[in-house]
């Protein structure tokens, strides 16, 4: 089958779409698929996940990729996905996430090539978007299917775009020779880990001022948030103002997130809302006590409280999470109880189950079959 996989940057650092776009393409092109990922993307970029040599990198070059498009920048996307897709003539066009699904979906509009759209956020991502959310309700108009992560996701959308929606769940790596030592009793220091793009979604500033809440009651304690983003400029102001530069570290995005979950002692997701949480899940899968909010879709499916972690909950956030972690943070035995019970990924969410089930949407969507109901 021959097939393009699109997303707005393979070049931008460490983000959880971009990691299930690069396994997705891979995993389909060692199947011995025909797969072309594409983006905007300059010609010299390189990818910050690794792209197998089968798998061809076409790179529009169009704008910049790590800030918002104007409309005149949006159409010429459009023009060139448009061209690009007239000259390739695949079987099958997927938009990963809809910065990508929107513009190539117009792009392909009476060329007969069906495009499937992969959604990888909640509507609650779009309440103070509402250009994004009118868009959003056009793609029943322009994707054959749209491919969500989780059944708990798609209940979160309205009936009109859930009749076009199908749940394909993203893959989960583990490594299994990783494993957390979550009392680090050998350690002068010990480390809370959070993982995840600076942004307003991931609510930062919460975890930063509740650290800064018990950052006395726990002395030994540092907060670690690996991820790049918007926002890190204001993150780190807040950080000087709660004068915690010596404790409270943003070291950027890293391809080696492995390494991160095996020199914690406890994870924290403090995300507004989340579609799956990837990194939650790998970190659960090391060990890792997990603290998140009770309220996060996608955070509290996974952490079991009393089980493997702590699920905060109260009006005033920064209080709540600051008590649910210096529960934990000042109990070592308490961490070594739920790290003694680590969360194997879900099968459904295997690498090879997964790339089953896009093989079966990408034959279901062959330009060949019927047009959109």
């Amino acid at each position: 089958m021959n097939c393009v996989f699109a997303i707005k940057s393979l070049a931008s650092v460490g983000g959880g779409a971009e990691r299930v776009f690069v396994d997705v393409v891979n995993g389909l092109s060692a199947r011995k698929h025909d797969v072309i990922a594409l983006s905007y993307d300059g010609p010299t970029a390189s990818a910050f996940y690794s792209l197998e040599p089968r798998v061809k990198w076409i790179r529009l070059g169009i704008g910049r990729t790590d800030s918002a498009t104007d409309a005149l920048e949006t159409a010429r996307r459009i023009i060139s996905l448009r061209r690009s897709m007239a000259t390739l003539r695949p079987d099958v066009a997927v938009g990963f996430m809809h910065s990508m699904f929107i513009p190539l979906g117009l792009s392909v509009l009476g060329l007969g090539i069906p495009m499937i759209a992969s959604e990888h956020i909640v509507p609650a991502h779009y309440v103070d978007r509402p250009l994004q959310r009118l868009l959003l309700r056009l793609t029943p108009f322009l994707a054959r299917r749209i491919a969500v992560v989780s059944q708990q996701v798609m209940q979160e959308y309205p009936p009109g775009l859930r009749a076009r929606m199908v749940v394909v769940p993203n893959p989960v790596r583990t490594v299994r020779a990783v494993q957390a030592d979550s009392i680090g009793n050998a350690r002068s220091r010990k480390l809370l880990l959070s993982v995840g793009r600076l942004t307003e979604q991931k609510d930062y500033p919460t975890l930063i001022d509740a650290f800064a809440l018990i950052a006395d009651r726990v002395p030994d304690w540092d907060l670690r948030i690996v991820g790049e983003g918007q926002c890190r400029s204001d993150l780190q102001a807040r950080i000087v103002k709660a004068c915690l530069q010596e404790r409270v570290s943003l070291p950027g995005a890293t391809a080696e997130v492995w390494a991160e979950y095996a020199d914690a002692q406890l994870f924290v997701v403090p995300s507004l809302y989340e579609s799956q949480g990837l990194a939650l899940a790998e970190a659960l899968s090391c060990g890792l006590p997990a603290v998140g909010f009770a309220d996060c879709a996608g955070v509290n499916q996974q952490v079991r409280p009393g089980i493997n972690g702590v699920l905060a909950s109260g009006i005033n956030r920064v209080h709540s999470l600051a008590d649910a972690l210096a529960g934990l943070m000042t109990d070592d035995q308490m961490r070594a109880a739920l790290a003694g019970n680590p969360v194997a990924a879900s099968e459904e969410n295997d690498l090879e189950r997964v790339l089953d089930n896009w093989e079966t949407l990408l034959h279901k969507s062959l330009r060949t079959a019927a047009a959109p109901e």
